[in-house]
C-alpha cells in the first residue's frame, strides 16, 4: 500500500468514525431519510437501523456487521472468549493459583499472567484445554527489540501458548512505522516458531485515531494474529469505538481483544458487538456469574499432583 492508498484508509476511517462519535442530535426522520440519519438512540451500531447504510458498508467490501448490544445473543461458550487475566506486580503465587483454577473451572481462552509465573501457570493448567498466555515488552513497549524476542522465545520454552506484546508506543508517535512493524514481526515469528500465537497491544488511550490505524495496519502486515486495545496500565482501557476501528482496519483475517476496563457482561457484549473476538479481563468471574444470574462460585482446591 502506497502512502497515497494509506491517507485514503485514513481518512475514510476516520470520517466515519468520528461522524459517529459527534453527530448532533436531530428530530427523528421518516420515510427514505431514515436510513441515512442517525438515531435519537444510537448504540454506534447500526445494522439493525439504517438499511441504506449497511448495505453501502457491504457494497464496500465488509464481510460482517456489528450489531446492537442490545440484540446480541451469546451462547454458552462465550467464556471461551476471555483470557483470564492477574498482571498487577504485586501477585501472589496464592493469587496465581486461584487463577488457574477459576480458568480451569469455568473454561476460560487462557490466563494472562508475568513471564514470572508461566512456570506455575503451565503446571498448573496442564491436561486442561486453557492455555497460558504471558506479556512481553510490558508494559511500556520500550524494550529493544531483541529484548522482546528473547523474552518471547524464553516465556515459550517454559510454557507459553500465547504471546501478548506491547508496540514501541514512542517510535509510532515519531512516525518510524518501519521500525513499529519490524518490532512486532520480530515478536510474531519468534512466537510462530515456538508454536504460540501472538497478540499485538497498541495502547489505545496513547493514541490519536490516525496512530490507532496505521498502528492496526501495522500488526496485520507483520502477521500478528490478534491485535488489542489496552494494557490495562495506561490512562484508560477499551472501548467500543476502538475495537469497531480496529475491526474496520484488520477486517476479519485477524482477531481483536478489548482488554482493560472490561468488568461486567454488559461491558463484555458492547466488545463483542464492536468486533472483538477475545476479551482479556481480571473480573471474569464476576462476568460469569452476571451471565449465568448464579450465586458467587466457591473457590476449589488445588488440582492434584501439582508441585507449585
Amino acid at each position: 500500500m502506497d502512502q497515497t492508498e494509506f491517507e485514503q484508509v485514513v481518512r475514510l476511517v476516520t470520517e466515519e468514525v468520528l461522524r459517529y462519535l459527534s453527530a448532533p442530535g436531530k428530530p427523528p426522520a421518516s420515510g427514505a431519510d431514515l436510513d441515512d440519519e442517525i438515531c435519537p438512540d444510537c448504540d454506534l451500531n447500526c445494522a439493525e437501523k439504517c438499511a441504506r447504510k449497511t448495505r453501502a458498508v457491504v457494497d464496500a467490501g465488509a464481510d460482517r456487521i456489528s450489531c446492537g448490544p442490545t440484540v446480541v445473543e451469546l451462547d454458552a461458550g462465550f467464556a471461551g472468549l476471555i483470557d483470564h487475566t492477574l498482571l498487577k506486580p504485586e501477585a501472589s503465587r496464592d493469587e496465581i493459583r486461584k487463577l488457574c483454577q477459576e480458568a480451569a473451572r469455568f473454561g476460560f481462552a487462557s490466563v494472562c499472567i508475568n513471564p514470572w509465573y508461566v512456570p506455575l501457570a503451565a503446571e498448573l493448567l496442564r491436561g486442561t484445554k486453557v492455555k497460558v498466555c504471558t506479556v512481553i515488552g510490558f508494559p511500556l513497549g520500550a524494550t529493544l527489540p531483541q529484548v522482546k524476542i528473547y523474552e518471547a522465545e524464553e516465556s515459550i520454552k517454559l510454557g507459553a501458548q500465547e504471546i501478548d506484546m506491547v508496540i514501541n508506543i514512542g517510535a509510532l508517535k515519531s512516525g518510524q512505522d518501519d521500525v513499529v512493524q519490524s518490532d512486532i514481526r520480530g515478536v510474531v515469528e519468534a512466537s510462530h516458531r515456538g508454536g504460540a500465537i501472538c497478540k499485538v497491544i497498541l495502547e489505545t488511550a496513547l493514541l490519536t485515531v490516525e496512530e490507532k490505524v496505521r498502528a492496526s495496519m501495522a500488526c496485520k502486515q507483520a502477521g500478528a494474529d490478534f491485535v488489542k486495545t489496552s494494557t490495562g496500565f495506561s490512562t484508560a482501557g477499551a472501548t467500543a469505538e476502538d475495537v469497531a476501528l480496529m475491526r474496520a482496519v484488520v477486517g476479519s483475517e485477524i482477531g481483536v481483544k478489548a482488554a482493560g476496563g472490561v468488568r461486567s457482561f454488559d461491558d463484555l457484549k458492547k466488545m463483542v458487538c464492536a468486533g472483538a473476538t477475545r476479551i482479556g479481563a481480571s473480573a471474569s468471574v464476576k462476568i460469569m456469574e452476571q451471565a449465568s444470574g448464579a450465586a458467587p462460585v466457591p473457590a476449589t482446591s488445588a488440582p492434584a499432583g501439582t508441585s507449585y
